[in-house]
């Protein structure tokens, strides 16, 4: 099961967040949910890094499933929204009913 962390201020703002594990939907290679829950992630952490001045720390372990995303100062708008896009595709999918036996949401205040 894939567990995934977003961690908040008290105006719940995600201030951060981790992955890990592996969804084991299917076999390595094959695994749609492993799939979508790394394209999700990975495709926000690059437009951040890419189209706001916003800086993280980043670490990921492919093994484990690992991957996790640290803000150094409160994040700007423009990531806050491409933050909240990322979680609305881990909530969705946490929520179907097809999937929700392989990741798990949960929102953590820091």
């Amino acid at each position: 099961m894939i567990h995934a962390a977003i961690y908040q201020n008290k105006r719940k703002e995600c201030t951060g967040f981790q992955l890990s594990g592996h969804a084991g939907y299917a076999k390595q290679g094959q695994d749609i949910v492993c799939a979508a829950a790394s394209v999700l992630v990975i495709n926000t952490i690059n437009a951040i890094e890419r189209f706001t001045n916003d800086t993280f720390s980043f670490s990921s372990e492919e093994e484990s499933g690992i991957i996790s995303c640290q803000f150094k100062k409160a994040p700007s708008q423009e990531t806050q929204l491409l933050l909240k896009t990322m979680i609305l595709g881990l909530s969705d999918m946490a929520d179907d009913e097809n999937y929700v036996e392989y990741i798990d949401l949960t929102f953590e205040e820091v």
